[in-house]
């Protein structure tokens, strides 16, 4: 059974940085892309960052040079580090797996089964 636990949130100020962890567990191989979202106040969920099932790492094109996304003993972990923080960052921050989602859909909602909970980030002026 597939599993992802995410940790890391909390609140920060404008010009902080916050590194977010999310466990997988239950994934058999590395063809499993694992990608963030994130969803605030009154909002739709937003792709963040991901990492698809070949590896390739891809990035809201708004966020990126601030935000970076790596992974740990292949994609058991994979965090997002988030520098420079603005109070538009606040939202809830899930993660999510599906194998098989490459390119651009990658960073697409419709294309993950598995989710997890959310990390709630708050960053204030």
């Amino acid at each position: 059974q597939v599993q992802l636990v995410e940790s890391g949130g909390g609140s920060a100020e404008s010009g902080d940085s916050l590194r977010l962890s999310c466990a997988v567990f239950g994934i058999l191989n590395d063809f499993y892309a694992v990608a963030w979202f994130r969803q605030a106040p009154g909002k739709g969920r937003e792709g963040v960052a991901c990492i698809d099932s070949q590896g390739e790492k891809r990035y809201a094109d708004s966020l990126k040079g601030r935000f970076a996304i790596s992974q740990e003993n292949g994609k058991a972990r994979v965090y997002l580090q988030m520098n420079s923080l603005k109070p538009d960052d606040t939202g809830v921050y899930y993660c999510a797996t599906d194998p098989w989602v490459a390119g651009i859909k990658c960073l697409g909602a419709n294309g993950y089964g598995h989710w997890g909970r959310g990390t709630q980030v708050t960053v204030s002026s």
